[in-house]
């Protein structure tokens, strides 16, 4: 196995346990909230835990009790995480509950039923911790592990700042040729007829108005050659 995949598999592994812790945690909190007795989390010895790493054991003083912690946690998991138990026993008669989540496996005795079965003895090597305890441990490990990633970010070197690349000296544009003119090779356009002019209208001559003439003043007859002549008496 290659040193980059045994800790990529490392890192992951821690990840998936921190996420196991926040699901006991939040299932410690149901116990406390529905007055569970006496409530305790084994961290089990990872040599003969098997599968799981966390054990939480709950009493209750009556079955009904001892159901309705079981189906709060079940519930408060299934809504906030979106977790569900691969099995659960025990729900019928409410004298010992068990909830088995893989990583971890929840516990709700009837306190007479707890003394009885005696399971933090059958567990001699966890380590038992009350809710408060582990709660601290684990708001501990988040600290530490925020830290740890702040301190990874923190010795990345910054990236060097890319140097401007120098401007590419632009090529000496050519001189824009004007289109060559066509070849008179090439078939003229047809030019078009221009339409015969049609002769123009010939006018009339315009006669000249006759012009009146003036009346001749016909001459005063002389006074005297007009006179007749006068007859004499005789």
């Amino acid at each position: 196995m290659k040193l980059g995949d045994r800790s990529q598999r490392m890192a992951s592994s821690s990840q998936h346990h921190q996420q196991t812790r926040i699901l006991v945690q939040a299932a410690a909190a149901v116990c406390e909230d529905k007055k569970g007795l006496d409530t305790r989390i084994l961290e089990l010895d990872p040599i003969d835990a098997g599968l799981s790493d966390f054990f939480l054991v709950t009493s209750a003083t009556n079955d009904r009790q001892a159901i309705a912690i079981a189906d709060e946690i079940e519930h408060r998991l299934k809504t906030e995480f979106g977790v569900v138990p691969n099995s659960v026993e025990g729900r019928r008669h409410g004298e010992w509950i068990l909830l088995d989540y893989v990583d971890f496996v929840v516990h709700v005795f009837l306190v007479e039923r707890r003394a009885f079965y005696d399971i933090e003895r059958l567990r001699k090597s966890a380590r038992p911790l009350t809710p408060a305890e582990f709660d601290a441990e684990l708001k501990a490990a988040l600290a530490a592990k925020i830290v740890a990633v702040r301190k990874k970010a923190a010795a990345k070197p910054e990236p060097a700042a890319a140097k401007p690349r120098p401007a590419a000296a632009k090529a000496p544009s050519k001189p824009k040729t004007k289109p060559a003119e066509k070849s008179v090779a090439k078939k003229a356009a047809p030019v078009s007829k221009a339409a015969p002019k049609k002769p123009a209208k010939k006018t009339a001559p315009v006669k000249p108005a006759p012009v009146k003439k003036a009346a001749a003043k016909k001459p005063a007859a002389k006074k005297a050659a007009a006179k007749k002549p006068v007859r004499k008496k005789s």
